[in-house]
């Protein structure tokens, strides 16, 4: 079959039309106004490094086992190594999946164990990345509005997860308060499904201002009753009500440059 000039020009027209119609509507989305919420966790984040967090890498001991975690919009990077009976292990999640090496070979593990090991890496990388990470894609936040703890003022922000793209773990929950005046997230609480399910809440008690970041650590505390509301919390904070369960201490800090 022929084709006329028309032809053309009705197909390059088609195909600038559909071109013009993906810039509307990046551009729409572009020019919509920022919630409450996200302008805050846009101002918690820039308090604890800002964009910083894309260009370094983060090493880190915690519980005898050391940590590299490397985190940024398209990419990130977490490696957990620490020696047991089997010798010594090498955990990398990353883009591309889970790798276990032990003793520089390759493990081949069964699917749960898999989905065991990635959690756990995964928790870890999370919590010492804090803020950032909260604009991901698969992240939906909501702002509770202002409360006081311990005698400061606070914004506080709730936090869930998309199906699409927010993981094994995306029916989790999570509460924030981010002091009013600087920014930072002082006290967080979280509600889980993994190994039974519960509630936690975490109170920072110290911050490590490392390579331009800020990196915390926390005491975590636990209701008597795990099916506690997650909303609960704060009320039992302050009654004094939560049993201290763990601290979470990182040692050992390094920042280095990813570039």
């Amino acid at each position: 079959m022929q084709t006329t000039t028309n032809d053309i020009r009705g197909k390059a027209y088609s195909g600038l039309s559909g071109c013009f119609s993906v810039w509307i509507l990046l551009f729409a989305l572009a020019c919509q106004p920022r919630t409450e919420a996200e302008k805050i966790v846009d101002a918690a984040i820039e308090a604890h490094g800002g964009k910083a967090f894309e260009t370094s890498i983060i090493y880190f001991d915690f519980r005898d086992r050391a940590y590299e975690i490397f985190k940024s919009p398209n990419a990130f990077r977490y490696v957990r190594e620490f020696s047991d009976s089997t010798g010594f292990v090498r955990d990398v999640l990353d883009n591309a999946g889970f790798v276990r090496t032990v003793n520089g070979e390759v493990v081949d593990l069964p699917d749960e164990r898999v989905r065991a090991f990635s959690n756990s890496v995964n928790s870890v990388a999370y919590f010492a990345f804090l803020p950032y990470g909260l604009n991901d894609q698969a992240v939906y936040k909501a702002y509770l509005g202002e409360t006081e703890l311990d005698g400061k003022a606070y914004h506080v922000v709730k936090v869930t997860f998309s199906e699409d793209d927010g993981g094994e773990d995306f029916e989790d929950e999570f509460l924030y308060w981010i002091n009013r005046d600087t920014y930072t997230v002082d006290y967080l609480a979280y509600l889980y499904y993994t190994e039974g399910g519960g509630v936690r809440f975490r109170k920072v008690t110290k911050r490590h201002e490392v390579g331009g970041l800020i990196l915390q650590d926390y005491e975590n505390y636990k209701p008597k009753d795990k099916h506690t509301p997650l909303e609960e919390l704060e009320t039992l904070y302050r009654n004094w009500e939560l049993e201290l369960l763990s601290e979470i201490q990182l040692e050992n800090i390094q920042v280095k440059s990813s570039k």
